[in-house]
């Protein structure tokens, strides 16, 4: 017998960029029923070509792709995109019914989940806001970490969905400690980045063995993903590609805002953000965030 929770579903999905493209596509493979709507009409047409094994509905705004679904994904860019899509006179609540399931993946404020999350309670809506951690990457595999804030009944609904494209879910408490979370993690990954750009200079400036130095010290305390991941791509000092800084530079700023309403500072995050500046006003705004390397000088280095 097939189990209800992890049936198909209607599903729409709001926000095809290079997070919410590859989500799309899984839950397509996962047998779900899928409406997309982008408000760049190219990107529907450009996913259409790259899953063309995939049947969609495509949806004039949000409110049309929310009607009828039984499930709602939105992947968009920053509070006011959410607040648009989803609260606006064409916005998802307007017409997802009551016992709709509305998951929002997209990296924006704490207040603005809780907003949301409220708004979703008086319209008898399950609302999850679900933060990811993986990079694109992590989307193009379905191995995707999902930091999720809501109800408990929310959040179990929404699971079976999310297994399509996620190995790890995370409940970790109401509305908007998803978001919370997701500050936490990009403080903590903002400051390793920085300090093994550091250290690669250092081995650069040593005129060390780069791939034996990896070696060495990839097994102990200072391994980390960015270091399994970006120590060789920084050695051939290619950045076109994985986290842009544009991005990195949004969710650093919407952690130290957070910080600074609980009375807290965060000098090494906020030196690092504008030493991301930097790298902006170099041009390197889509690079990704290891290229924080560009930053520091290469005295010594051959």
């Amino acid at each position: 017998m097939t189990d209800p929770a992890s049936a198909p579903r209607r599903v729409a999905v709001i926000g095809l960029g290079v997070m919410g493209g590859p989500i799309a596509r899984h839950l397509g493979h996962a047998g779900h029923s899928l409406t997309l709507y982008n408000r760049t009409p190219k990107r529907i047409e450009q996913w259409r070509t790259a899953n063309p094994d995939i049947a969609v509905r495509e949806a004039n705004n949000a409110a049309d792709a929310a009607e009828g679904s039984d499930v709602v994904i939105t992947c968009v860019g920053n509070d006011d995109d959410l607040a648009e899509v989803v609260l606006g006179p064409q916005g998802v609540f307007t017409t997802l019914h009551p016992g709709g399931l509305f998951i929002d993946h997209t990296t924006v404020s704490a207040r603005i989940a809780r907003q949301i999350g409220v708004e979703a309670r008086d319209k008898e809506i399950r609302c999850v806001d679900a933060p990811m951690t993986g990079a694109q990457a992590g989307a193009e595999a379905g191995t995707l970490t999902l930091m999720c804030g809501g109800r408990a009944d929310a959040v179990e609904a929404a699971t079976p969905v999310m297994r399509a494209y996620a190995r790890r879910i995370v409940h970790i408490g109401k509305a908007g400690t998803g978001q919370a979370t997701k500050m936490v993690n990009q403080i903590a990954l903002a400051g390793v980045t920085a300090a093994l750009a550091e250290a690669f200079r250092l081995a650069q400036a040593e005129h060390l063995d780069l791939d034996k130095v990896y070696e060495a010290i990839s097994g102990g305390a200072a391994q980390s993903w960015q270091m399994d991941n970006r120590w060789h791509t920084m050695a051939q000092e290619r950045f076109d590609f994985g986290f842009a800084i544009d991005w990195m530079r949004k969710d650093l700023g919407l952690a130290l805002d957070e910080g600074r309403g609980l009375g807290l500072s965060f000098p090494v995050a906020a030196l690092i953000d504008q030493l991301y500046a930097d790298i902006q006003a170099m041009g390197g705004g889509r690079q990704d965030t290891s290229a924080i390397l560009r930053r520091l000088p290469k005295r010594g280095v051959r």
